[in-house]
């Protein structure tokens, strides 16, 4: 069992991989870990927030929904020719996650639950493939096609109409006795044939191949012109419409009714009226999903009528009454050829298995995480071996095992690295650490890119660029930290290989843009380890400027919310720092805000010393609901306690938030009274409209 000081580093830790893997997947399609051990790191994290609920924050990963409403991609299979601009819009429904799982028992868990829970109802299941690709919502109106949003953050999502309109099984124009308008949910693919065809140009045109079809999918949606959109033979499937758009009584008539209006509806679903039923389909599809034209990672079990659909209601980010099992990794055998070492922003080294190619899960694998030296060691790994790797649809696969009974002769156990890949410094690692860190933070080329990445991503200055610009600047001496980004000239970027000038002129536009960046932003930005958005935004408005943040002691650091025993002396070793405090003079020179301007304090002191849950949806973003909170002088609580004022509930809101209320005496607060408590209260939208679903 961890202490809550081993608990309070590990959920940092886990947050910023977490984050950082979501990025990766979602906006750069470009993943980094399998889904395996993502979900892995993702329960990890549940069951620290469960143990230690005081360290749940607003902005953990448990409790959003993975977004691709990221402008900027850069990873390496980041498409040049991709959108950053597409309208966003607002969901009609908000679009959640599925709760998922590798075990059976769970699924039976899940099945004795929904028998407890709606005992004498009459339920059945409608099971359905689980599709590998990109979440799209449609919506018709008098039978034509008038809008295609995203998923993005579940609440906002990318206008990708044009697009749709070109994919070749997306009808824009329906058939039969269709509703006057209604919204229809589903899944954009790219057939296994069309994905070889376009690596095969890619790779003709020296451009880096994708991933795997989930990655190529995703990046040909949001593609500038669609008529290359049309070229790459994207496919649709829907499998959900929303039961406040219509209610057709089960979903499985719901989708009968869409197939009947000419859409394309999966055809592999079946009714199931028990988990042995529910067994013997996911028996039959692990096997008999090699035989499809495009990629499937599991079954979805969803409760089939809406009645029972609407008593187990939602979580935060999910349906009760749905549940995603995935199907165990496939596994391949190869030789590996060789090991690297790649050093992160943060100075991690993370060793990688280089494999000679082999074909998996539907892509050709040529490389494999390591993860760290107690790995190797575990593994037994060496240079020459056969080993087993195992995937399920991601960029970096997971070496499992090594055929042991099969090594050839004379092969040399490898010897992780005393020194930085990168830059030769020495590395070290921390009792109790698993990774080995490179500690010349100043100086390691990898780690002063990863920190002009980070300082230019959306969440921080949302400056536009990624890793090519980042590798431009760097290897021609141009940026080595961020206040060098304040430096570039129209003619100093003119030199780049490429470069024209439209392109100087959007970049420096961007960093002139960046200077209007709230103080919380750029705290952010400046990358003090464990500070994310929400402690930046907390340690601003506590301190209100950087110059008393920097002569703040632990004492003062410590009595602020989300500022704890770790994150206190991570920002005190930071600003010890002469150099971190002569990149701050630069910065605040170049004209960066270093204090709470105007727009930036407080509205009013309605909510004045009241600590305040929020929980459910609402007629506007949560981050919203929450920034007004605070403007208003109060103070927001990711769990419920003695010292909660209120609960603020939309729609749905957590049953065990409730419940807590109830037994505490707490009062619950509606969307309609919260604005009634503030000066110039906003109407609200009604909440019939905003009754969550499952995407």
């Amino acid at each position: 069992m961890r202490t809550r000081e081993e608990a309070i580093r590990r959920a940092a830790e886990l947050r910023e991989l977490l984050w950082e893997n979501s990025r990766l997947y979602y906006v750069d399609n470009s993943p980094a870990i399998s889904d395996f051990e993502y979900d892995t790191l993702m329960r990890e994290l549940e069951d620290i927030e469960n143990e230690y609920p005081e360290l749940v924050t607003p902005d953990s990963p448990t409790r959003k929904v993975g977004s691709d409403l990221e402008t900027q991609g850069t990873g390496e299979n980041a498409e040049k020719a991709v959108r950053r601009d597409f309208e966003q819009k607002a969901h009609r429904y908000p679009m959640l996650s599925l709760a998922n799982t590798y075990s059976i028992d769970e699924i039976e868990e899940f099945s004795e639950r929904a028998d407890r829970l709606l005992e004498g109802t009459g339920f059945s299941y409608c099971c359905e493939l689980k599709f590998d690709g990109t979440a799209i919502c449609l919506t018709y109106r008098n039978g034509r096609l008038v809008q295609a949003l995203t998923r993005g953050d579940g609440v906002m999502g990318d206008d990708v109409t044009e697009n749709a309109r070109r994919i070749g099984n997306i009808p824009l124009k329906l058939k039969g006795n269709y509703p006057e308008e209604f919204e229809i949910r589903g899944e954009i693919l790219m057939p296994y044939e069309d994905f070889d065809r376009l690596n095969a140009e890619r790779e003709e045109n020296s451009e880096p191949p994708f991933a795997n079809p989930r990655n190529a999918a995703s990046g040909s949606l949001k593609l500038a012109d669609p008529d290359e959109v049309a070229h790459r033979g994207l496919y649709c499937t829907l499998y959900h419409i929303p039961a406040q758009s219509l209610d057709f009584g089960t979903h499985d008539k719901a989708l009968a009714a869409a197939a009947s209006w000419g859409l394309p509806v999966s055809d592999k679903r079946k009714i199931c009226r028990n988990i042995a039923e529910i067994k013997e389909y996911i028996d039959h599809w692990d096997t008999e999903r090699r035989s499809l034209p495009y990629a499937t990672d599991g079954i979805v079990i969803k409760i089939n009528e809406m009645d029972a659909q609407r008593t187990l209601g939602y979580t935060a980010k999910s349906p009760r009454w749905a549940v995603a099992f995935k199907f165990k990794a496939e596994q391949a055998c190869t030789v590996l050829e060789s090991i690297s070492y790649q050093v992160g922003r943060t100075g991690a080294v993370t060793p990688v298995a280089n494999l000679t190619p082999v074909q998996l899960a539907g892509t050709v694998i040529r490389r494999a995480t390591l993860n760290n030296a107690d790995q190797m060691e575990v593994l037994d790994v060496r240079v020459g071996d056969r080993v087993f790797v195992e995937k399920g649809g991601e960029i970096i696969p997971k070496i499992t095992g090594v055929d042991i009974e099969n090594r050839p002769d004379g092969l040399e156990k490898p010897v992780f690295p005393e020194f930085c890949p990168d830059c030769g410094t020495g590395l070290v690692r921390e009792e109790g650490v698993a990774r080995h860190f490179c500690p010349n933070s100043e100086g390691c080329p990898q780690q002063l890119k990863g920190r002009l990445l980070h300082f230019m991503s959306r969440k921080a200055m949302n400056i536009i660029g990624g890793e090519a610009l980042v590798d431009q600047l760097f290897s021609r001496g141009l940026a080595r930290t961020p206040a060098d980004l304040y430096d570039l000239s129209f003619r100093s970027l003119m030199t780049l290989e490429g470069w024209q000038e439209r392109s100087c002129q959007r970049l420096l536009g961007s960093l002139q843009e960046s200077r209007s960046a709230s103080f919380e932003k750029v705290l952010f930005a400046i990358g003090i380890r464990f500070v994310g958005e929400t402690t930046a935004r907390a340690l601003a408005r506590h301190f209100g400027d950087i110059d008393s943040l920097m002569s703040a002691d632990k004492e003062s650091l410590v009595s602020v919310p989300d500022v704890g025993e770790i994150i206190a002396p991570s920002v005190m070793e930071f600003f010890a720092s002469e150099r971190n405090v002569r990149e701050i003079e630069r910065l605040r020179a170049a004209g960066l805000k270093f204090s709470v301007s105007v727009e930036d304090t407080a509205l009013s002191a309605a909510l004045d010393g009241r600590n305040i849950v929020v929980s459910g949806t609402f007629t506007i973003s949560r981050d919203e609901i929450k920034e007004l909170i605070v403007k208003h002088g109060g103070t927001n609580s990711s769990s419920i306690s003695s010292r909660t004022s209120f609960l603020l509930a939309g729609v749905k809101p957590g049953p065990e938030k409730i419940r807590k209320c109830e037994q505490l005496g707490i009062r619950v607060v509606s969307e309609e009274e919260f604005f009634a408590m503030l000066p110039g209260q906003i109407p609200a939208i009604p909440k019939e409209i905003l009754e969550p679903t499952l995407f």
